[in-house]
């Protein structure tokens, strides 16, 4: 298993599941636990940059935030910085779904339309 190439989606759900784990454990917790994982392991391959899985859960713009950071640290070996952009983009879904709720969520509010709670219903 420590040959086997981790995928940068691989990554981002592992970084998913500490989160479940420990929900009060800030990100540079999280980080330091990833980096130590996965140190020493091959690193994802820069043909599959991408954590597509994502799209469901806040717009391109804030899931993809740390992938730069992620291939600046595939190119120069380096899992800290490779970790840092997978936090980056954990931390912004997640502000995102703070903020706004899941992408699911607010589109099935908008087809229903007003409900009678609701000011403009």
């Amino acid at each position: 298993m420590a040959n086997e190439q981790t995928s940068t989606s691989d990554l981002f759900r592992r970084a998913q599941a500490l989160r479940s784990e420990s929900p009060s454990a800030s990100y540079k917790d999280i980080r330091d636990r990833l980096v130590k994982e996965f140190s020493g392991k091959p690193f994802p391959s820069l043909s599959t940059l991408t954590i597509p899985e994502q799209d469901a859960r806040a717009p391109e713009e804030d899931w993809t935030a740390g992938l730069p950071i992620i291939r600046r640290g595939i190119q120069f070996q380096d899992w800290k910085e490779v970790v840092d952009g997978i936090i980056l983009s954990l931390e912004q879904t997640e502000n995102y779904e703070q903020q706004r709720g899941p992408e699911g969520d607010r589109d099935q509010c908008r087809r229903d339309g007003p409900h009678l709670g609701d000011p403009a219903g």
